[in-house]
């Protein structure tokens, strides 16, 4: 089921929270517990970050996200994990996951192509702008006005922060920044899918269950 085009039943509706509330505390939760970790390895995990154009860089495809330089920057980057990370799996679980996916690997791989030589990129702030472009876009594309509700919301509380996708302050990565961003508007893309080629005739109407998009 989706927020946007499903059987809007009580029992369904509090499932859907329920699950987007477990996942998202469960995430934050694994981000402590890895800082709590590298914490007391003197920071020997941060070394698993991206690394712009280096081979052994290439495996902070994958960790990076879940990697902070020190508690301050996890602490900053939680508010904003916790609210659009949970917007994002209100859209529905199975299709919030894949926007997350395709944000993490167009960010995190956009990142390792572009950044300055002998750098290390590490946090989650290339999900929190991922998810900002894809609720701000999503209902655009669909041209859902529940989403684009969502989306107006979201702009209003967090489409600010977009400034940092511009080379600015020393020690952020706004590579991470601008490609999470465009991960996101091809989520929107691409998660809109059914619903553009309903509005052209070319599918029939479905309703998806919870947690598939």
């Amino acid at each position: 089921m989706t927020l946007d085009n499903a059987d809007r039943r009580p029992g369904t509706l509090a499932r859907l929270w329920q699950q987007s509330i477990v996942l998202t505390l469960g995430f934050v939760a694994l981000l402590y517990g890895i800082e709590g970790i590298d914490t007391v390895t003197n920071h020997d995990l941060d070394q698993g970050g991206v690394r712009p154009r280096s081979i052994e860089g290439l495996e902070g495809i994958a960790f990076g996200p879940l990697l902070h330089a020190n508690w301050e920057h996890l602490i900053g980057n939680t508010v904003p994990v916790l609210v659009l990370g949970m917007l994002t799996l209100l859209t529905g679980i199975g299709r919030g996951l894949a926007a997350t996916a395709i944000v993490w690997v167009v960010g995190e791989f956009g990142t390792w192509l572009t950044g300055a030589s002998g750098t290390i990129h590490l946090g989650a702030s290339v999900l929190v702008f991922g998810w900002l472009t894809y609720l701000i876009s999503r209902g655009l594309f669909a041209r859902n006005l529940w989403q684009i509700l969502i989306g107006v919301i979201v702009g209003v509380l967090y489409g600010s922060i977009l400034w940092g996708v511009l080379p600015g302050q020393p020690g952020i990565s706004w590579q991470g920044h601008l490609f999470g961003a465009v991960g996101g508007l091809l989520a929107g893309w691409v998660l809109s899918g059914d619903e553009r080629r309903r509005r052209r005739g070319t599918v029939g109407p479905a309703v998806s269950p919870l947690g598939q998009s």
